[in-house]
């Protein structure tokens, strides 16, 4: 149906193209955009947190726990490293009354560039908590410990928790797992790779089972007031995702990945997609994603006008000086 680009410009010339491959459903199947690439399998990375929280709220340990919509949110998130998540992540640990250790995440510098900076001339090191993916692993450790799962190797394959969990995407992808599918996230737990076609779906199954009342749709409607009251929590003040949901107030779920992927629902008109980078450089995902959504009208003007700065992403070069700017096309 047609080609999707992202040209990055330095004064009048383009200087750099990234390609996206991507498709965009409707509650009956439609397809409304598409690159042609449906069946193209992709890691979908990050974007899926939504539905490996799911067995962490099934499992009630959000309630054993003392756990609040912040947790939950977190549970989801690819936190940025700020001051709000690191509180926060270090309440959680006590509550479950655990070791830093027992995260299996790995560790790196803050995403966000102030709280590396600081956490640096801290003199102070980083741990599993500042790794973007640790409330993803805490609702893990916690889920396990809510069903007396031994957690000290949660994320193995064949842990009983991951089972939960691949059930629990197989349901919203609406497929089986393929073992040439199977891999391994950056933060050590384990990963699937779905067709495009399949995440779209999810993102429609997601808006679905919002009025649902079954298990997954109670867990999903508990998730989604939880992000829509926190959007911070999913990345942090200048996040790409955390912003969309903000500024929509919850009415756009919009979620990224490594690699340049972003999942995204329409609550509301029951529009959903799914979007990949090509190259994986994840610059290209904001002004193709707003490109998108203007097109079908899933933003009103005042949230354009809000969102202008993802729209035509303006290039400043280190001296603060302007130098480019990034563009989406669709043809």
């Amino acid at each position: 149906m047609g080609s999707w680009s992202v040209y990055v410009y330095r004064n009048k010339l383009i200087e750099s193209r990234h390609q996206i491959i991507g498709i965009i459903k409707d509650a009956h199947n439609n397809i409304l955009l598409s690159t042609n690439n449906a069946d193209d399998l992709i890691f979908p990375r990050s974007s899926i947190k939504i539905f490996q929280a799911i067995p962490f709220i099934n499992s009630k340990a959000h309630i054993k726990f003392n756990l609040n919509n912040k947790n939950i949110a977190l549970a989801c998130s690819s936190h940025h490293g700020e001051n709000q998540h690191l509180k926060l992540l270090n309440k959680w640990i006590n509550k479950i009354d655990i070791n830093i250790k027992d995260l299996k995440c790995g560790i790196h510098n803050p995403i966000n560039l102030l709280s590396s900076n600081n956490l640096f001339s801290s003199g102070q090191k980083p741990t599993q908590l500042h790794n973007n993916c640790a409330g993803k692993h805490l609702a893990m450790i916690s889920g396990c410990m809510a069903h007396s799962m031994n957690h000290n190797n949660y994320i193995d394959f064949d842990h009983p928790y991951q089972k939960l969990i691949r059930t629990s995407l197989e349901n919203f992808m609406g497929s089986a797992i393929h073992k040439k599918c199977i891999g391994t996230d950056g933060c050590n737990a384990p990963q699937y790779a779905f067709s495009l076609n399949n995440l779209a779906n999810s993102m429609i199954k997601l808006t679905k089972e919002k009025e649902g009342n079954n298990e997954y749709s109670k867990a999903i409607n508990v998730i989604l007031l939880s992000i829509k009251k926190h959007p911070e929590l999913i990345g942090g003040q200048n996040s790409f995702d955390s912003n969309i949901i903000k500024i929509t107030k919850g009415r756009l779920f919009c979620k990224v990945g490594a690699e340049g992927v972003l999942l995204f629902a329409d609550l509301s008109k029951k529009i959903g997609g799914a979007i990949k980078v090509l190259d994986g450089n994840m610059r290209a995902r904001p002004s193709i994603a707003m490109k998108i959504f203007s097109k079908l009208n899933l933003i009103s003007k005042k949230e354009q006008k809000l969102l202008d700065q993802w729209i035509i992403e303006k290039i400043y070069n280190h001296a603060n000086k302007l130098t480019g700017k990034i563009i989406a096309e669709i043809k």
